[in-house]
Protein backbone atom coordinates (compact mmCIF):
# COMPACT_ATOMS: atom_id res chain seq x y z
CA UNK A 1 0.00 0.00 0.00
CA UNK A 2 1.54 3.44 -0.95
CA UNK A 3 1.03 6.77 0.88
CA UNK A 4 -1.76 7.89 -1.10
CA UNK A 5 -3.55 4.70 -0.38
CA UNK A 6 -2.62 5.08 3.40
CA UNK A 7 -3.67 8.59 3.79
CA UNK A 8 -7.01 8.05 1.20
CA UNK A 9 -8.05 5.75 4.25
CA UNK A 10 -7.04 7.81 7.25
CA UNK A 11 -9.00 10.41 5.47
CA UNK A 12 -12.09 8.22 4.78
CA UNK A 13 -12.07 7.02 8.57
CA UNK A 14 -11.48 10.77 9.95
CA UNK A 15 -15.16 11.34 8.21
CA UNK A 16 -16.63 7.93 8.95
CA UNK A 17 -15.61 8.74 13.06
CA UNK A 18 -16.98 12.34 13.11
CA UNK A 19 -20.23 11.20 11.54
CA UNK A 20 -20.28 8.89 14.03
CA UNK A 21 -19.69 11.31 16.96
CA UNK A 22 -22.07 13.49 15.13
CA UNK A 23 -25.14 10.91 14.97
CA UNK A 24 -24.80 10.26 18.58
CA UNK A 25 -25.12 13.82 19.57
CA UNK A 26 -28.22 14.41 17.18
CA UNK A 27 -29.73 10.78 18.44
CA UNK A 28 -28.87 12.08 21.87
CA UNK A 29 -28.09 15.54 22.52
CA UNK A 30 -26.67 14.87 25.96
CA UNK A 31 -24.50 12.55 25.33
CA UNK A 32 -22.19 15.25 24.27
CA UNK A 33 -21.66 16.55 27.80
CA UNK A 34 -22.11 12.80 29.36
CA UNK A 35 -18.01 11.99 30.33
CA UNK A 36 -16.49 9.21 30.93
CA UNK A 37 -12.79 7.86 31.52
CA UNK A 38 -11.52 6.52 28.09
CA UNK A 39 -10.25 2.43 29.07
CA UNK A 40 -7.38 3.46 26.15
CA UNK A 41 -6.05 6.97 26.63
CA UNK A 42 -6.84 7.59 30.12
CA UNK A 43 -9.06 10.39 29.50
CA UNK A 44 -12.08 11.73 30.67
CA UNK A 45 -14.06 12.07 27.26
CA UNK A 46 -17.35 12.26 25.99
CA UNK A 47 -19.57 9.36 25.43
CA UNK A 48 -20.54 10.54 21.92
CA UNK A 49 -18.85 8.31 19.51
CA UNK A 50 -17.10 6.46 22.02
CA UNK A 51 -17.41 2.64 20.85
CA UNK A 52 -17.16 -0.78 22.74
CA UNK A 53 -14.69 -2.86 21.53
CA UNK A 54 -14.74 -6.68 23.28
CA UNK A 55 -16.51 -5.29 26.49
CA UNK A 56 -14.22 -2.39 26.63
CA UNK A 57 -15.10 1.39 25.87
CA UNK A 58 -12.93 3.97 23.82
CA UNK A 59 -13.65 7.44 23.36
CA UNK A 60 -14.10 8.61 19.72
CA UNK A 61 -10.32 10.36 19.52
CA UNK A 62 -9.44 6.32 20.19
CA UNK A 63 -11.95 4.88 18.22
CA UNK A 64 -10.47 6.66 15.27
CA UNK A 65 -6.94 5.35 16.06
CA UNK A 66 -8.17 1.74 16.04
CA UNK A 67 -10.10 1.64 12.90
CA UNK A 68 -7.37 3.40 11.08
CA UNK A 69 -4.75 0.98 12.97
CA UNK A 70 -7.23 -2.01 11.71
CA UNK A 71 -7.44 -0.58 7.90
CA UNK A 72 -3.84 -0.18 7.90
CA UNK A 73 -3.25 -3.48 9.62
CA UNK A 74 -1.34 -2.13 12.03
CA UNK A 75 -2.91 -3.28 14.98
CA UNK A 76 -5.02 -6.62 15.01
CA UNK A 77 -7.36 -6.10 18.31
CA UNK A 78 -8.02 -3.38 20.45
CA UNK A 79 -5.47 -5.16 22.93
CA UNK A 80 -2.90 -3.93 20.56
CA UNK A 81 -3.88 -0.08 20.65
CA UNK A 82 -4.22 -0.38 24.27
CA UNK A 83 -0.41 -1.69 24.93
CA UNK A 84 0.19 1.29 22.77
CA UNK A 85 -1.05 3.55 24.29
CA UNK A 86 0.10 2.52 27.69
CA UNK A 87 1.99 5.63 28.10
CA UNK A 88 -0.28 8.13 27.29
CA UNK A 89 -2.77 6.59 29.95
CA UNK A 90 -0.20 6.83 32.49
CA UNK A 91 0.10 10.26 31.70
CA UNK A 92 -3.25 11.42 31.78
CA UNK A 93 -2.89 9.71 35.09
CA UNK A 94 -0.14 10.98 36.47
CA UNK A 95 -2.10 14.54 35.61
CA UNK A 96 -5.20 13.60 36.83
CA UNK A 97 -2.99 12.97 39.97
CA UNK A 98 -1.27 16.19 39.81
CA UNK A 99 -4.77 17.49 39.56
CA UNK A 100 -6.15 16.38 42.70
CA UNK A 101 -3.19 17.50 44.59
CA UNK A 102 -3.32 20.90 43.31
CA UNK A 103 -6.74 21.24 44.28
CA UNK A 104 -6.09 19.92 47.45
CA UNK A 105 -3.14 22.21 48.85
CA UNK A 106 -5.48 25.52 47.71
Amino acid sequence: MDKSEELKIIEDMQAVVAQMKADDIEENPDCEFEGFDCQCCGEEKSIAGSVVYDGIRICNDCVLLAEIGFALGKIKNIQDLITNMEDKKLEAQCNFLKQEDAGRNN
